[in-house]
């Protein structure tokens, strides 16, 4: 059996602090450690389906540790349903092509929730995948950190630093959005660092009657402000109970036009969801009589110069993905493990979520400084 001898890689996905990191590691490890080639795919699948692609040298690796964004690009597709001018197209066995045309031993993919199912469907096709997690939401199954996270939260927290200097010059209420549609490790973490007043996440749906309740007792015991971090997909009550029985109704249809009403339904709940930050803070005004305004942090908490715990990070899981490969362990995303890195099967990290246990310990904390978290 011959070395591995020629590696391909790409970045997918929403951007990530550390990217350029965790590329820098493979490559340098690849390349210096092993003597190996290292083929960049440009702009995620995408590169592997229009076979876009840069070989990477040492000297493309150098100065890129420390920069935002990533070298390679990035973009999100499904590699099974692809947009194209003939329709919806399964692109699975383009890519397998590419994969061969370069005559690839094994091709590593960074990125999150959706690059973890994509890189499932094409080891299913009898790539040799192995997967390094990233993304600032944190959410990605049975690993304890992802790249990204650690440079957004402290983005995050200091925002939340900076509003509460503005905050104390008017009696008002600050609502900070911060991202993360399914799990609310940004918020909670960042919320709790940043001593957010109140804090909403997807995992409590929350009552604004509470909410609002929390802000009145800090009114009458003297605080002129208070800032609530609310993460994106924060819900009320009302908001998750109709998208629970949506839910059910999509998974109990008993036909194509059933599913398909369920579908239409689930559709319109998402997007009356879209504008929630900004309806949490009318409705907080009317209840507290108390002027809101909302500051939403968007696309800065992806950007610029990932932090040096991240570094580290990417630099750990980088470098022992280039071991598996060496060892011929594919399948397998390289996960964080307390101070250690571990090999998990990809099949068990794509389609699961990491969400906020309920019994989490910064949720224990943040109660125990009378944080309110509208339940």
């Amino acid at each position: 059996m011959k070395n591995t001898k020629r590696i391909g890689i790409l970045t997918a996905g929403g951007d990530a602090p550390g990217l350029n990191a965790a590329i820098r590691a493979v490559g340098k490890t690849a390349i210096g450690g092993h003597g190996w080639e290292v083929v960049g795919f440009l702009r995620g699948f995408t590169g592997l389906i229009e076979d876009q692609f840069l070989n990477l040298d040492a000297r493309m690796l150098s100065g890129i540790l420390t920069a935002g964004g990533t070298i390679l690009g990035t973009s999100r597709v499904k590699v099974n349903r692809v947009d194209t001018e003939a329709g919806e197209r399964d692109m699975r066995d383009e890519i397998v092509a590419t994969y061969q045309r370069h005559h690839l031993d094994a091709l590593v993919c960074i990125g999150g929730g959706g690059t973890h199912k994509n890189a499932l469907r094409l080891a299913e096709k009898g790539l040799k995948i192995v997967t390094l997690p990233k993304t600032i939401d944190n959410d990605v199954a049975c690993t304890d950190d992802t790249i990204g996270f650690d440079t957004a939260i402290g983005i995050a927290t200091e925002a939340l630093d900076r509003l509460h200097s503005t905050a104390h010059s008017h009696h008002r209420i600050i609502v900070a959005e911060i991202m993360g549609h399914r799990a609310g490790w940004l918020t909670l973490g960042a919320g709790i660092a940043g001593g957010a007043d109140v804090i909403l996440i997807p995992e409590i749906p929350y009552d604004v009657r509470k909410v609002a309740a929390a802000i009145n007792r800090r009114s009458k015991g003297g605080s002129r402000f208070s800032i609530v971090a609310v993460a994106e997909g924060a819900m009320s009550v009302e908001h998750a109970n109709k998208l629970v029985a949506a839910v059910k109704e999509k998974t109990s249809a008993s036909n194509g036009a059933a599913r398909a009403r369920a579908k239409r339904k689930l559709r319109a709940i998402y997007g009356n969801h879209a504008g929630n930050t900004m309806r949490l803070a009318t409705q907080l005004e009317s209840l507290t009589h108390l002027e809101a305004r909302v500051t939403i942090l968007g696309y800065v908490q992806r950007g610029g110069t990932p932090s040096c715990s991240d570094r580290l990070l990417a630099t750990r899981l980088g470098a022992t993905a280039v071991e598996m490969i060496r060892r011929k362990r594919f399948g397998v995303m390289i996960a964080s493990d307390g101070d250690d890195v571990k090999p998990v099967p990809i099949a068990k990290v794509a389609g699961n979520l990491k969400s906020v246990p309920l019994d989490h310990r910064w949720i224990e904390s943040g109660r125990r400084v009378d944080t309110s978290f509208g339940d």
